[in-house]
């Protein structure tokens, strides 16, 4: 079971949905608005999933407002197909996008899986690494592997599962280019049903929190047509 914030306006939608997803044995805490205190609801939610299209306050700037203070997965549900705002809803911070309509049993396999990544924040190649060296400096950027924690000029970041996890794969494979298929690797699950654009997303995120200077090189280098490289100079 898994409890559910749902935010979505439309009244059919939103009772379809929400009677399927508790036949299939969740939580739903559904709300018609992002107007309301969502604060309350979202110290209970295990995952959100927020429509885009919502009255007063949307979803963009609701995602962004839950970003800001909570790390909880977030699945944008919506009708929009339109590559920017896809694009947009996860630069929000979103974790993961499914376009409707959809069925119930759809949704539940994208939320478990984005649950399933958010409890589970160390890739396969850093579960196996040895106690040695598990904390490794790069600049003003510590990486804990053991604590999970990233603190950047001694002060800790706040980084969602995603994000940790991307950093993780890529301070273990420093100065090597990683392609956007094995992020997903990495980062969500083998058989991830959405696109690699969410990679492009998330590593974007990830430069506003561990870089400095927009205009100084980048820790996380873009290689065109290939994927990204953490190249941040020699580990102290």
């Amino acid at each position: 079971m898994v409890n559910i914030l749902f935010v979505e306006d439309d009244p059919a939608v939103a009772e379809a949905m929400t009677l399927g997803l508790n036949r299939l044995g969740h939580r739903v805490d559904h709300r018609p608005d992002g107007n309301g205190d969502l604060d309350n609801a979202l110290t209970s939610a295990e995952i959100v999933l927020l429509d885009l299209g919502l009255p007063g306050a949307d979803g963009f700037e609701i995602c962004r407002r839950i970003r800001a203070q909570s790390s909880v997965p977030i699945i944008i549900l919506t009708a929009r197909s339109d590559d920017i705002d896809t694009v947009a809803g996860l630069e929000a911070g979103a974790d993961d996008y499914v376009v409707k309509p959809t069925s119930p049993r759809v949704l539940d396999a994208r939320i478990k899986a984005v649950v399933r990544r958010s409890t589970d924040t160390t890739p396969a190649a850093t579960a196996t690494a040895t106690a040695t060296a598990i904390v490794e400096q790069y600049g003003d950027l510590t990486v804990d592997r053991s604590s999970l924690q990233v603190r950047k000029g001694g002060t800790l970041l706040t980084l969602t599962p995603t994000e940790l996890r991307l950093l993780l794969a890529l301070t273990e494979n420093v100065g090597h280019v990683l392609s956007r298929g094995q992020l997903l690797s990495a980062a969500w699950d083998q058989d991830y049903l959405g696109d690699s654009r969410i990679v492009d997303a998330a590593i974007q995120r990830l430069r506003g929190k561990i870089e400095d200077d927009p205009a100084a090189p980048a820790t996380i280098e873009t290689v065109r047509g290939f994927g990204y490289r953490f190249d941040p100079g020699p580990a102290r």
